[in-house]
């Protein structure tokens, strides 16, 4: 695992088309935007087990 700082407006790059961006840091919360293309999902780790659950209960059926 990458472990780095960044602060307001700061970016991470990831390849050559995927962006993070800090847009927000309030009371120890901070907030990214995500810039993807719309080929590549993008989602946070509960929605995504949520999605990864739904396909394999559907493909149980």
């Amino acid at each position: 695992m990458l472990v780095i700082g960044r602060e307001l407006g700061e970016v991470i790059v990831i390849g050559d088309d995927i962006r993070i961006t800090v847009v927000a840091i309030e009371n120890g919360q901070v907030r990214f935007g995500i810039s993807a293309p719309r080929h590549v999902e993008v989602h946070r780790v509960e929605v995504y087990k949520r999605i990864k659950e739904e396909q394999r209960l559907k493909a149980q059926a």
